[in-house]
């Protein structure tokens, strides 16, 4: 069973580790896998913007890096400007691309929690990047 709330009070946590200087919009993420592990990560930007990682993306690297190559069953992304609770934040389309590779790899459908300031969105990754490409596309 997954912890909704662990799983949303990490990504919250993760955002006080954004390194945001540009947009000043902090992002963080948690990642729950099926073995128990949560991942985290936080937004990290650059003078070059376009090298700049988003908390999803630092998340599943980190995930990546520690051998985890499947089992994600959840996702949580919170965050907002200066690192004040808003509006849901969705992952953008480069993290979706990113989190379905990790998910195909376990083959799962990871639930994904975008997390405001006073409500929640509950999606699937696959209502949010339908007909994705990943490892399988690659015959």
């Amino acid at each position: 069973m997954i912890d909704r709330d662990g799983l949303i009070a990490a990504a919250r946590e993760a955002v006080n580790a954004a390194y945001a200087p540009y947009s000043e919009f902090h992002v963080g993420a948690a990642l729950a896998f099926a073995d128990g592990r949560v991942v985290i990560g936080a937004n990290v930007e650059n003078a070059s913007y376009g090298l700049a990682l988003c908390a999803e993306t630092a998340a599943v690297t980190r995930a990546m890096n520690d051998g985890v190559r499947g089992g994600l069953v959840a996702v949580a992304v919170a965050g907002g400007k200066r690192g004040v609770p808003g509006d849901p934040v969705a992952p953008c389309g480069r993290c979706r691309q990113v989190l379905n590779e990790l998910a195909q790899l376990g083959g799962t459908d990871p639930t994904v929690w975008c997390v405001g300031a006073t409500e929640t969105h509950e999606y699937r990754l696959s209502d949010l990047l339908p007909n994705a490409f990943g490892p399988a596309s690659l015959g």
